[in-house]
């Protein structure tokens, strides 16, 4: 049984976290807004997935510093047609008597049941737009459909997980799911499979999960934690393995929870490898984001007639390396790149300016940041703790509204 209108169904990305994990880089953003291989911003994949799987009805649920999220939505995002029945629609926590703010998840949902109960849609697929992967949401709803599931979980295996600690394990019995048990850390002894917070719904069971949720409290809970209060062994669990061969998109099975600075370094990175585990470049699942016409990229002869030198980098549109040299590093759009200096294992945000003879290694430097002339960052960690933010794998992080005089 396949879904003959996908107009019958709504899309639910949230965006809803705190981002303090992401500190300094969330001080002004949303996890979903922070720039993410040059071009894009973490939302992106979420969406784009949505695009290519043909849900063009969405809504975002967004909370905190929520403004450079909505701006990129509609500065990117506004393509679908609203004559159509087509959208992409930030919705903001409802006020009442109070201000709302949500507490997790499904603290998410529950506050915005009075939405989803006046879509007309059928179905309901709730996904993560804090998270980097590319998935085929049309597959999923496919199998939810064709086992006639009340909801179907998104299952990652262990070997995917990339280290990240889930919501939850869960134990599989063939495509149903037969428990639900407290996340296991390690390989030994722990369920093989997690939540990847993709859900498929019945919408009509997912009121009525919501409804019992109210009742009992859905305070700081996730999404998994409520099915299993509420509907493990009473209604039909099953789980969807991601990366499997069904579906569109090529099956690179990459994800990645941004729970950590780390996180988005390391996600940055994997992209600089021989065979980059996630694949961006298949040429019918485009990622789409808002870019401004910016000209290309390019390598000059800096004033000592140096030439600028960039090897194996990711580089965004109208970056100009001027004699400096950049490597195994992601450069998004107007960098500058002066004469003499050195880039090297570095993440830039768009409108960076690196001075003449400075040196970065190991750091992640946020928007608009100008570098001054012979700077050292990110080789004596000692001395960078003093004035930056270092993760615990010694990346330097210097937020948007440093200082350097």
């Amino acid at each position: 049984m396949l879904l003959a209108n996908l107009n019958s169904v709504l899309t639910v990305v949230l965006a809803t976290g705190d981002g303090k994990p992401l500190m300094p880089l969330t001080a002004r953003r949303t996890v979903a807004a922070i720039p993410f291989a040059g071009g894009y911003r973490v939302i992106d994949f979420a969406l784009s997935n949505c695009l290519h799987s043909g849900l063009r009805r969405i809504m975002v649920f967004s909370q905190f510093n929520a403004l450079s999220l909505h701006n990129h939505i509609r500065d990117g995002w506004s393509l679908f047609n609203a004559d159509l029945g087509e959208f992409v629609m930030p919705v903001t926590p409802p006020i009442t008597d109070k201000m709302t703010t949500y507490s997790g998840y499904a603290d998410a949902l529950l506050q915005n049941a009075y939405l989803l109960e006046r879509t007309a849609a059928n179905h309901v697929i709730v996904v993560s737009g804090e998270q980097i992967y590319r998935m085929d949401y049309a597959a999923i709803l496919a199998f939810h459909l064709k086992h006639d599931a009340t909801v179907t979980v998104a299952a990652l295996e262990r070997a995917a997980m990339n280290g990240a600690h889930l919501s939850a394990s869960i134990i599989l019995r063939g495509h149903k799911i037969v428990e639900i048990a407290p996340f296991a850390v390690g390989d030994d002894g722990g369920p093989s499979y997690g939540p990847m917070e993709v859900f498929a719904f019945k919408k009509t069971a997912l009121l009525e999960l919501l409804g019992l949720a109210a009742r009992t409290g859905a305070y700081g809970a996730a999404i998994i934690d409520v099915i299993r209060e509420h509907w493990l062994g009473h209604e039909k669990i099953c789980a969807y393995r991601f990366g499997g061969s069904d579906g569109r998109v090529s099956q690179d099975k990459y994800w990645r929870m941004l729970a950590s600075v780390d996180d988005y370094y390391d996600a940055n990175m994997d992209l600089l490898k021989l065979e980059p585990p996630l694949d961006i470049y298949q040429s019918d699942w485009p990622i789409r984001t808002h870019q401004t016409q910016r000209p290309p990229a390019r390598t000059v002869a800096g004033r000592s007639c140096n030439e600028g030198i960039c090897v194996n980098s990711i580089v965004g549109g109208g970056t100009v390396i001027a004699g400096g040299g950049v490597s195994r590093s992601v450069l998004g759009d107007r960098v500058y790149i002066d004469d003499g200096a050195t880039v090297e294992d570095a993440i830039l945000s768009p409108g960076v300016s690196v001075g003449e003879g400075t040196q970065l290694q190991r750091c992640i430097i946020d928007r608009n940041v100008a570098i001054p002339a012979n700077e050292q960052i990110g080789l004596d960690l000692e001395a960078d703790s003093k004035r930056f933010t270092i993760t615990p794998n010694g990346v330097v992080v210097i937020p948007s509204d440093v200082d350097f005089d």
